[in-house]
This record gives C-alpha cells, sequence and structure tokens, in this order.
C-alpha cells in the first residue's frame, strides 16, 4: 500500500478551521515526486488545492474539491485529508510534462473550437455552458464520477428529448478531452454512465400544416418582410432545415430540361467528418424567379433585407416566424414545421421513401420512426388504391350446400 503523509494540522478539521482565512493555501505536503497537496481557508468551507512539478522548474496548482470542515465527506465534492490524497495521486497520474489536467469548461472550449474546424454548429456548446453549474464546469474532466453527471442529467428541467440532445454534446465534449490526454483521463465509464441517454424520448411529429396553412402562413410572412418570406417559401418548397438553407449560394439556382431547381447542400447532421454534397430538389419556376439575383455564384443565394446572410441558429428566423403565425391566425408552431409537412406532403402523394429521404437529407429508417403515426393514420387510404376490385362470381358455379336452402 502507498504511504500515506501525515500533517496535524490539515487532517483534523479543527486543527483546520484555526488557520487564518487568505487566498494563499497552508502546509504543502508532499504526495509523490512533484505532487503535493495544501488546504485553502476560506470564509467558509476550506477548499483542497493540488501542485504539481511541470518538470521544466515551474508548477501549476488547481483546487479540486471541498474539504469537511462543516458537512461529512461524501467521496466526490467533499473530501477529507486522506481521500483527498487519492484524488490527487489520480489528478497527477501520468508525466508530470503532460500539463495542467483540462477541466470541464475548457473541455467545452476545445470542443467548441474542433466544431468551428468542421463547420458544425456551435451554439450546441452554449446550451451545455448555460446548464452547467460552475463547481461542474471547474472540475478536471479526469476526476468526474458518474453519480455527480447523472444528479446533472437528472436534475435539468427540459424536456427527455432535450436532454439527450444536451448531454450528448457534454458527452462529445469529454470523449475528445480524453483522447487528447489518453495516459491521466482514464475515467471514460462516468459519462458513459452518468450521461446515458434517457429512453422512449422520440414521438411522432405532430406539427404538421395543411397546403392551405402553408401558402397563408408564407403570405404572412412577406407581409412581415419580403426577405423573410422569401426565406420561409424556400423552407417550405424544398423541407431544408435552416442549417441547409443559410448554406445557399448563388450558382445552386439551376435550370435544367425538366425545370429550375436548387442544388441543395447536405447539412452536418449524422457524424463527425461527414463530407458536404448538394444535390438537386426542384422547385416551381414562380419560385425561381424570386430567388434569381445578381452576384458571383458564391455569394449567399438567402439574405435578410439588410443584406447579411442568415444565422444557422434560430435566433434570426424564430421571432420573425412567431409573428407570421400570429399574423396567420394559427395555432403556434415553429419552423420546422415546414419540413415536416414537406415531408407529409411527398408521402400522401405516393413518392417512395427513398426518394423523400434523399430530397429532405435524411434516411427511410428516421422517416418511419419520426412519421409512423401520420403514416398508418393513412395507411387505409393508401392501401385501397391496390386492392382487387371488380371480382364477381359466376352464377352457374354457384353451389347450394347440403341441409342448407338458398
Amino acid at each position: 500500500m502507498a504511504r500515506r503523509p501525515r500533517s496535524s494540522t490539515l487532517e483534523n478539521r479543527t486543527n483546520r478551521l484555526k488557520l487564518p482565512v487568505q487566498k494563499k493555501p497552508h502546509c504543502f505536503t508532499t504526495i509523490a515526486p512533484g505532487v503535493a497537496l495544501a488546504y485553502r481557508r476560506c470564509k467558509g468551507a476550506g477548499r483542497w488545492i493540488v501542485r504539481v512539478a511541470d518538470g521544466r522548474g515551474s508548477n501549476w496548482t488547481k483546487a479540486f474539491a471541498i474539504a469537511d470542515d462543516h458537512e461529512e465527506a461524501n467521496g466526490e465534492s467533499v473530501l477529507t485529508f486522506w481521500q483527498a490524497q487519492d484524488k490527487v495521486r489520480k489528478l497527477a497520474r501520468g508525466t508530470v510534462e503532460s500539463g495542467k489536467p483540462i477541466t470541464v469548461a475548457e473541455a467545452l472550449t476545445d470542443y467548441e473550437s474542433d466544431l468551428k474546424g468542421r463547420d458544425g454548429l456551435t451554439g450546441n456548446v452554449s446550451r451545455v455552458r448555460h446548464h452547467l453549474p460552475p463547481a461542474l464546469a471547474a472540475k478536471p474532466v479526469s476526476l468526474l464520477e458518474a453519480k455527480e453527471l447523472k444528479r446533472w442529467r437528472d436534475g435539468l428541467d427540459m424536456k427527455p428529448a432535450s436532454v439527450n440532445r444536451t448531454t450528448r454534446i457534454l458527452k462529445a465534449a469529454c470523449n475528445l478531452a480524453q483522447k487528447l490526454d489518453p495516459t491521466r483521463i482514464t475515467n471514460t465509464h462516468a459519462w458513459k454512465v452518468g450521461l446515458a441517454s434517457l429512453r422512449d424520448t422520440h414521438t411522432a411529429r405532430n406539427a404538421i400544416l395543411s397546403d392551405e396553412q402553408v401558402r397563408t402562413l408564407i403570405a404572412a410572412a412577406y407581409d412581415i418582410d419580403p426577405a423573410f418570406g422569401l426565406y420561409t417559401e424556400t423552407a417550405a418548397t424544398t423541407g431544408a432545415r435552416p442549417s441547409q438553407l443559410v448554406k445557399l449560394e448563388v450558382g445552386d439556382l439551376q435550370h435544367n430540361g425538366d425545370g429550375p431547381r436548387l442544388m441543395m447542400p447536405s447539412s452536418r447532421k449524422g457524424h463527425a467528418g461527414k463530407v458536404i454534397v448538394r444535390k438537386p430538389v426542384p422547385i416551381p419556376a414562380s419560385l425561381a424567379t424570386r430567388l434569381k439575383k445578381a452576384g458571383a455564384p458564391t455569394d449567399p443565394l438567402l439574405t435578410k433585407s439588410d443584406g447579411l446572410p442568415w444565422s444557422a441558429t434560430s435566433a434570426d428566423h424564430r421571432r420573425p416566424f412567431e409573428a407570421a403565425v400570429a399574423h396567420a391566425k394559427l395555432k403556434p408552431t415553429t419552423f420546422y414545421s415546414l419540413r415536416h409537412s414537406s415531408i407529409v406532403r411527398q408521402i400522401l402523394a405516393g413518392t417512395p421513401l427513398r426518394i423523400i429521404a434523399d430530397a429532405h437529407d435524411t434516411s427511410t429508417r428516421q422517416i418511419e420512426i419520426t412519421y409512423s403515426a401520420f403514416i398508418s393514420h393513412h395507411a387505409d387510404a393508401v392501401l385501397r388504391k391496390g386492392l382487387l376490385t371488380g371480382a364477381q362470381p359466376s352464377a352457374g358455379n354457384v353451389v347450394t350446400l347440403s341441409g342448407r336452402r338458398s
């Protein structure tokens, strides 16, 4: 068993509370070569501090847990002197040249930079930061435990599907941190278990608008702002996501023998490293006329009234869309109802699911999961189109069974 250094000043809470309150840590106690444990006396409960030599004549220090000055230790966030020693050994695991351990907040920053490099949606990271308590944000990733992550997940005040979207981002950030520092970050089970996805969170979408409602909504959007009206009409016609609409360029509006079309870029949704491709989506001539604009082929096709490009986040379109819904006197709905309505419109038109999925940058499985209730609701009408009709038995082939009267 490893030697457990003693410190009459730190190992006893009564002695610790006699120390003066100050920012400078008290009593550095060597735990291992180049690694020391200290205590910072605060007005409230004190903090355990680790100091690790960096191998280049300097060192780094980090507060990593609360001392059991006023409450019993729980082995996670509140530690005794002896438990703090064990944590310090885990925290300093690896070579002294490996540097300061990364915190959860720093892991999110690194993941955000990684998303930017891959042209991903960095707004997802902001969602996690908004719901992350300061104590958890400041904790080193290498010290995360399943229990505290599960408590955080279960305490999120949002719908289960939103919980899963939020926890997936934190798991991705922790996984990236582990790949960059595999020697010290060995607790991947902490977020695999503590941030496990909630089950049965996928329900069929009911935000389906009739064609007449969509037309009314588009007209209301044009009344509010012609630029937003064009943005809304393009979304309703193609069923594209906002992240795809904002990537459309002037050169993506094309014409062939069958009529006008948009070379719609795919989204980043799906998996890391996904290659962006452009696929033809047919549009009516009326929309093509409104979309036609002068400019270089790489200029944004859809711009706001001030000439600036639209953003993929909901910040740009959420409020004007809410105003358009109110102006059209419709029940409250979201911008994504245009996409859902486009998919259902094609389903009811009898378009093969493979073609619908390809045009909407999704999969047949996802369509079946998301719209299964709606598809089943209309299955009777669809199946009747394939029923055998018109068959009549010949009168000469009718046989009366014995014992029965005709």
